[in-house]
């Protein structure tokens, strides 16, 4: 693989100081990553819970997971584009304040249909939210560790899979589902208000709707995007049906179900911040390390998942596969030329392929009677289309500099 290339001359090449301080301002848009974290991957949780109170088949109710996914695909871009003008910190805050309305309807949402329709405007503000903040949070970094800085932004996606989870797990078995959608939107509301104190005013530049669309004529930008709604698919396929997998196949009391999904973040937690380190050093090798690790970790899912010992180590090595995260992030602005915030947005509106890509077809697998522990084996299969992609990407980065320095 080559190395890889550094075009991001949209960023400040001299660190912007935040108002209280960079580490603050990180929290501040680490707390809002805490918020959406707990939002997506909770619903995935509680999925049975939702399913039982509204008298739906799991299979169809994994269409809330798809819902939401849906939102994020078709909002990130959009906002990104038409609001290119807006100073970055006011976005933020306007993002956060439309994710904490979007739970807090889903909280209130009376029936199958209206919950479907909350999920999907809570994940508009979703990627968007995520792209803007990660270039917020390297245009405060140093160029040579704008990957640790994109990380401790992720930082809060990945904690939430430690505490936020648990708990809204916890809060919908003991007072309803309803109750972690209401937590989650006043979550968002903290943030809101931590964003305007602590974040320092960015002025969106030169940045315009017009100059943002170029960047869906750069071809590199569209095969590392395919390669994430592919390739990382099957880490979805697993979390959309974890809590019914270990409740039938693994046996677990639903207590435990909360001790398991935190292991899953804390595997996250180290593997984000590990990949942080690593995408500094080079994107190419921690993106297709993190692929070669995921075929694995989630093929022996399907053989780990009747015993509680061996499921609880594989559930920690699925979390480090989301080591990929600050690569993917910072190989997008390599690629994205002056297009930064729109091409940042849409790596989440990826993953968010990924993720409706993964229940979809972990629901099928399902359906079609291959059993729960099934879902691993999907996962895997679509990590594997990643590496694929990878390697398209890599071909056409070498036609396009084939004089590149080898790492």
């Amino acid at each position: 693989m080559h190395s890889d290339p550094v075009s991001d001359t949209s960023l400040p090449a001299v660190p912007i100081a935040a108002p209280h301080g960079a580490g603050l301002a990180n929290f501040a848009l680490a707390i809002g990553g805490l918020a959406i974290g707990t939002g997506e991957f909770a619903s995935m949780s509680i999925l049975p819970i939702v399913a039982a109170d509204l008298h739906t088949d799991l299979p169809h109710m994994g269409h809330m997971i798809s819902a939401y996914a849906l939102g994020v695909v078709f909002g990130a871009p959009l906002i990104a584009i038409f609001l290119a003008r807006m100073p970055k910190k006011a976005m933020l805050v306007m993002l956060m304040a439309l994710y904490a309305a979007g739970n807090l309807l889903s909280a209130a949402a009376p029936a199958y249909g209206s919950l479907l329709l909350a999920r999907f405007v809570a994940g508009i503000p979703h990627g968007a939210y995520f792209g803007v903040a990660a270039l917020v949070a390297a245009a405060m970094a140093v160029p040579e560790k704008r990957g640790q800085a994109v990380s401790r932004v992720l930082l809060g996606l990945t904690i939430a899979n430690i505490f936020g989870v648990p708990l809204a797990t916890w809060l919908s078995q003991a007072f309803g589902w309803r109750s972690a959608f209401l937590v989650v939107g006043v979550l968002g509301v903290v943030t809101a208000l931590m964003v305007r104190r602590y974040v320092p005013f960015i002025a969106a530049g030169d940045a315009s709707p017009r100059r943002e669309l170029g960047v869906f004529r750069r071809a590199q930008v569209w095969v590392t995007l395919l390669m994430v709604s592919v390739g990382f698919g099957g880490l979805f396929a697993v979390y959309t049906y974890v809590t019914p997998t270990l409740l039938e196949i693994t046996k677990v009391s639903p207590n435990m179900v909360a001790v398991l999904l935190a292991l899953i973040g804390v595997g996250m937690t180290l593997g984000n911040l590990v990949g942080g380190w690593l995408a500094d050093r080079s994107r190419l090798w921690t993106i297709f390390g993190a692929l070669v690790w995921n075929v694995v970790a989630l093929t022996a899912f399907y053989y780990t998942s009747a015993n509680v010992w061996a499921v609880a180590i594989n559930l920690f090595l699925i979390g480090c596969g989301i080591a990929v995260a600050p690569a993917v992030q910072t190989r997008l602005m390599d690629v994205a030329g002056d297009a930064q915030t729109v091409t940042a947005a849409l790596n989440h509106s990826a993953f968010n392929c990924a993720n409706a890509a993964g229940a979809w077809f972990g629901g099928m697998a399902i359906a079609h009677g291959l059993g729960l522990q099934s879902t691993g084996l999907v996962g895997a299969m679509l990590a594997l289309g990643g590496i694929a992609v990878l390697g398209v990407s890599v071909l056409m980065e070498r036609r396009q500099a084939p004089v590149a320095v080898a790492v």
